[in-house]
């Protein structure tokens, strides 16, 4: 009795899960997906999150065609507040944001008008690291001379990381760098740069990589310090702003500051999506990653592939909320120094 029990469970399961998948391939079928990008055109994530729109379709069951749709504004948060208060919540819309919408929601943020956590998260393409260069012409040499002098650098929003990670290191490090704000995205802002309407700029490292490869081997920019935990493996030589703090209590406040370079290009659905859907999105993205014709789409925009699973994304937006107070609120304070 027990035997047969077991296998008309069995037989139970393997039926729903049948049904769940055919309900999934199902609502995909001629379906269209819109993958929201919080950037302008042209920068690395907008690439980035392109190509992405681009193969993981077909590793979605019913194979729903993606099409790409530009929303930059206010760091992100534009798309971030239409994914968690506008959109659909069937999964049919996709995101990419700033790496620092988590982290800004948790600080109080005005404009943020969503939980991260309740977001599904479908996983992360790639860790990100930041840097801020300046052009050879720039007097500054070295990260040591903007502690001495002024370095101005072109800006996009207040709340994008081109912006808070020098107001940062401003207040923490004591640099003296001028942001001169209004550029719309980092395309903008690396022109300014070629121009010499500003010495510098700060975007991600990628970002250099895709449009501009050449400038670091020529010499057309030095990077004065780089934005993570760790250093790149590319830029060995390149101090990160962590290390460069010397108090313990500073040291700390930027590695949770930084830490946001981990959720990276990291891609996710709106909150309420049925399991089953969130769960065929978290795979298809596993799958999108392994393929070899994404892998050459990624080697030919000069990407890297740094990928974890949406449960691994899910869990480090989690943790937080495991922050200490008192660490928090330092972050806080050195966070929305704008």
């Amino acid at each position: 009795m027990r035997v047969a029990a077991c296998i008309a469970i069995g037989v139970v399961v393997g039926a729903s899960g049948t049904a769940a998948a055919q309900d999934v391939a199902s609502f995909y079928a001629g379906q269209t997906i819109r993958m929201i990008i919080g950037y302008p055109t042209g920068g690395s994530n907008d690439i980035y999150a392109r190509t992405v729109a681009q193969h993981i379709g077909r590793h979605i069951p019913g194979a729903p065609r993606v099409i790409a749709v530009n929303m930059p504004g206010a760091g992100s948060m534009l798309a971030a507040n239409h994914l968690f208060a506008a959109a659909p919540r069937d999964g049919s819309v996709i995101a990419s944001v700033s790496q620092g919408i988590p982290l800004q929601a948790k600080l109080g943020y005005p404009e943020a008008r969503y939980e991260p956590s309740k977001f599904n998260w479908i996983g992360r393409m790639a860790q990100s690291t930041s840097v801020t260069m300046v052009w050879h012409t720039s007097k500054a040499m070295t990260f040591a001379d903007a502690l001495r002098r002024e370095v101005t650098l072109s800006a996009t929003g207040a709340g994008s990381t081109v912006t808070i990670y020098p107001n940062v290191m401003n207040e923490l490090l004591r640099t003296r760098f001028k942001l001169i704000m209004g550029y719309k995205g980092s395309g903008e802002g690396m022109l300014a740069m070629q121009r010499g309407e500003v010495e510098g700029h700060s975007t991600t490292w990628e970002a250099v990589q895709a449009v501009h490869p050449d400038w670091v081997p020529k010499g057309q920019v030095r990077v004065l310090v780089q934005h993570a935990i760790n250093r790149h493996s590319e830029l060995p030589d390149v101090p990160t702003s962590v290390e460069l703090a010397t108090k313990s209590d500073d040291r700390a406040v930027m590695r949770v500051i930084m830490g946001a370079n981990d959720v990276g290009k990291s891609y996710f659905t709106t909150p309420g999506v049925p399991p089953e859907r969130v769960a065929a999105l978290r795979r298809a993205f596993d799958a999108m990653i392994k393929d070899p014709t994404f892998v050459d789409a990624v080697k030919k925009i000069r990407g890297e592939v740094g990928a974890l699973t949406g449960e691994q994304v899910q869990a480090m937006i989690g943790e937080l909320d495991a922050l200490p107070q008192s660490l928090f609120d330092r972050v806080k304070t050195v966070y929305n120094e704008r």
